[in-house]
């Protein structure tokens, strides 16, 4: 029952209708006996900076989650980025510091690597195609890299974003083959799309699956619903895949930790 001692987590999005996070948060909560909810608040891009001043007076909030569009947006929201949220460009996660400052970091990109593990996938040696150069993308595009991924292609409909994260793999990641380009689907070997192209009914596929070579493992962030016609679609023709709950799953424990509970079951 909440009461004037929950504390509460807030997660941002446009839209939010979809996610999976306040469910997934309020499960753990009451497994762990932690008084405490997760609510969803639905934020335009231009009321973002208001309302996260606003969130920043409560003196029982925990956090802040972001999910699309405002992970980058809310790096300059922070006072303090810590070190994976720099290099990704991007943060999901903003904490009172205690003392009066707010510190931010990114989590996606881990928690995709978790989830393709927990599938019984390796990162390791993997030719990369990413659909999305945004916050979600370049997070699992730098985690990908430290698992020792061979090859990645990035595609954004904003080349500058593509071009951008492409530059910040070379520099940080002088052995991994990164380019700007389009995945070619003979040559890739796992397949994400990190884009919100899937979150309405009516959106098309991101990428046309047609010529996926057989193994290829195709990924999609989408929490919601379980089963995006990406995933869908890829699983018709008989490909492996790491669905938005796995990465979603991945990543709740260091998420938990970040904010100071303690997820035991």
């Amino acid at each position: 029952m909440i009461s004037g001692a929950t504390r509460v987590l807030v997660i941002l999005g446009d839209p939010v209708e979809k996610l999976r996070s306040p469910e997934g948060f309020g499960r753990r909560f009451e497994a762990n006996g932690i008084d405490a909810v997760m609510i969803a608040v639905h934020v335009a891009p231009q009321d973002l900076t208001r309302v996260v001043a606003g969130l920043k007076c409560w003196r029982n909030l925990a956090g802040i989650v972001v999910t699309m569009p405002h992970k980058t947006a809310m790096l300059g929201l922070a006072d303090e980025v810590l070190e994976t949220g720099r290099l990704v460009g991007a943060v999901n996660a903003l904490r009172p510091a205690g003392d009066g400052r707010w510190q931010a970091d990114m989590f996606d990109g881990t928690g995709f690597v978790t989830g393709l593990a927990a599938q019984g996938q390796s990162a390791h040696g993997r030719r990369v195609g990413l659909l999305g150069a945004g916050g979600a993308g370049a997070a699992i595009a730098v985690s990908l890299a430290r698992a020792g991924i061979a090859a990645i292609a990035v595609h954004d409909l904003d080349g500058a974003k593509a071009k951008r994260l492409v530059e910040t793999l070379r520099a940080a990641f002088p052995e991994l083959d990164a380019r700007v380009g389009p995945p070619d689907l003979g040559d890739v070997d796992l397949l994400v799309n990190a884009t919100p192209i899937g979150m309405r009914d009516d959106d098309p596929l991101p990428w046309d699956l047609t010529g996926l070579r057989a193994g290829t493992i195709v990924g999609d962030v989408m929490t919601k619903p379980d089963t995006p016609p990406f995933i869908a679609a890829a699983e018709r023709l008989g490909a492996p895949v790491v669905r938005g709950r796995d990465m979603y799953e991945g990543q709740v424990r260091e998420l938990g930790a970040f904010f100071g509970f303690r997820f035991d079951r």
